[in-house]
């Protein structure tokens, strides 16, 4: 669990910066290229963290959907010219408060604070 635990503070630390950079709101967000640039590169750095946690570790917590934000990371490294604002925004709106407290359970679990 320790190599796991990294890799949770790591996404952690991610969306902590993504709701700092996003705190003005979406339209902010839509107009903001260096904004949307700060939001893309977390949530491709989270989502690369995410693929190295071990196997365990994300049946332990099956109700987030590690295969799809593994599936984002590859959108947004081989289909950048394809990424939908909307959808990122979506993203950063329902999914990844969901996302921060289940890795935050996670961390707790394995006493990490």
């Amino acid at each position: 669990m320790k190599d796991d635990a990294l890799y949770l503070a790591h996404i952690r630390e991610c969306t902590e910066r993504i709701a700092q950079y996003t705190a003005g709101g979406r339209a902010v967000f839509e107009t903001d290229t260096l904004t949307q640039d700060a939001v893309l590169r977390n949530l491709h750095t989270l989502s690369e963290s995410t693929t190295r946690l071990s196997d365990a570790c994300k049946q332990q917590h099956s109700e987030i959907d590690w295969r799809k934000i593994a599936g984002f990371r590859n959108v947004i490294v081989h289909d950048y010219l394809g990424i939908d604002l909307d959808i990122v925004w979506g993203i950063v709106e329902q999914d990844l408060p969901v996302l921060r407290q289940t890795v935050d359970a996670m961390l707790t679990e394995s006493g990490v604070p």
